[in-house]
């Protein structure tokens, strides 16, 4: 049989004719590579496969291209974190009310919402939540107040007839210092004609036996007493409201001067910083030797006749408290009951509210006992612009209301020195 002939590559040199061995037909075989490759680079300079013109310089001109226009893509990218950054603050804001809800949800419940955090870091939730509205409640006043109220807040005060001519003192100062979201509650319909004439928004209630009654021929008490009950549609419709007395001047808008971080924000009855921001006072008991002393924490009482109440599910607690009270006691003062709401803690017998609240600074939001007091017979304090004055310390209040307007508004520095400090 014949045998297999081997090709060039796998035959040796020579005159032998003896087979070359494996290592030297790789060395062979890599040698012809690289001629041939050699031969291709000459012939084809720029590859076997064709490419055009421009796509030789793509990359460069990439390059040229991207330089040219970073500057606008610095713009819009710093654009983009602007618009990222706000949007990270809603979220961060609807998580923080998300917490709130998710803590009121676990409220009676034996169960751990939140770990705390390294010593002096750690803060309780002093904002809750606000109600989500509920416009069947009152669909008119609803509508009333979406045309009003600035930020769903607004002021507003309760008056009838026997007190007409302060309301108007009242009303005339709020236009003055330009607010226009507030609201009188009109309690009869001689007060509600006379504030559309006056071009004041005004809202009537519907027919209520209960409120009508005292409304039509109430006093000052009673009346006050009222605003209890009719404050909770406005909360219920999802508004703060700023309630006022129509003893009150208004100098600068108090919106510009509140802090909205609790439930009811008040202004104090107390007279210095003392009275109206709470003070330890040592009581004094000789028989008891050496325990005589006993410590005891005073606080001068909020007053009712200017507050600014959140629509939370603790103020409408706090207005059903002293409405219920008040009917149950009708020799009670509102102001008293409003505060052992407030401020009496839970004990055996008794589960007090869990309402937080903040006292106003008594400078800004004053009381007619601060001004004739102390403030009319300082030099400094007299420089002072207040966010109101509130005659509420004085009988006399339509001379002193007047006087307070000329000494604040028309620079009269002695319309305030021939009234006594208290009322004669």
């Amino acid at each position: 049989m014949a045998g297999r002939r081997e090709a060039p590559l796998m035959r040796g040199g020579g005159a032998s004719g003896q087979p070359l061995s494996r290592g030297s037909r790789i060395v062979a075989a890599v040698a012809v590579g690289v001629t041939l490759g050699c031969v291709c680079a000459f012939i084809y300079p720029d590859g076997l496969i064709n490419r055009s013109p421009d796509s030789a310089i793509h990359w460069p001109r990439r390059v040229d291209s991207v330089a040219c226009e970073t500057p606008k893509e610095v713009v819009n990218v710093k654009s983009q974190l602007v618009s990222l950054e706000r949007k990270n603050a809603e979220f961060r804001k609807q998580i923080d009310e998300l917490s709130m809800k998710l803590q009121m949800a676990g409220q009676g419940k034996n169960q751990a919402l939140y770990s705390a955090g390294p010593f002096g870091t750690v803060k309780a939730l002093r904002t809750n939540p606000t109600v989500m509205p509920d416009e069947s409640i009152n669909p008119r006043l609803a509508k009333i107040l979406q045309q009003v109220a600035v930020k769903k807040e607004l002021i507003v005060a309760v008056a009838n007839s026997n007190v007409k001519e302060t309301l108007e003192m009242w009303f005339t100062n709020i236009k003055r210092v330009g607010i226009s979201n507030y609201l009188v509650v009109a309690l009869d319909d001689n007060v509600e004609d006379f504030c559309k004439s006056k071009e004041v928004p005004v809202y009537r209630r519907d027919p209520d036996e209960g409120i009508d009654s005292i409304g039509k021929t109430g006093g000052n008490h009673a009346v006050s007493a009222l605003k209890f009950r009719i404050l909770r549609e406005f909360l219920q419709l999802g508004y703060s409201v700023l309630l006022s007395d129509i003893d009150i001047m208004f100098f600068q808008n108090p919106f510009d001067h509140l802090y909205r971080d609790s439930d009811i924000e008040s202004m104090s009855d107390g007279h210095d910083n003392m009275t109206a921001y709470g003070f330890n006072d040592v009581f004094d008991e000789p028989s008891m030797g050496w325990a005589r002393y006993a410590h005891t924490m005073r606080i001068w009482v909020y007053n009712s006749g200017f507050f600014f109440i959140r629509p939370t599910i603790p103020s409408i607690e706090l207005l059903d408290r002293v409405a219920r009270r008040l009917s149950r006691e009708p020799k009670s003062w509102d102001q008293a009951v409003f505060n052992e709401e407030l401020f009496f803690p839970s004990h055996p017998g008794y589960e007090g509210l869990h309402a937080s609240k903040r006292t106003m600074d008594i400078y800004l939001f004053m009381n007619s006992k601060v001004l004739f007091k102390t403030v009319r017979k300082d030099a400094q304090l007299r420089k002072l612009k207040p966010v109101i004055v509130h005659l509420n310390y004085h009988p006399d209040k339509e001379q002193r209301m007047k006087a307070v307007i000329e000494f604040y508004v028309n620079g009269k520095q002695n319309a305030l020195e021939h009234f006594p400090d208290g009322s004669e």
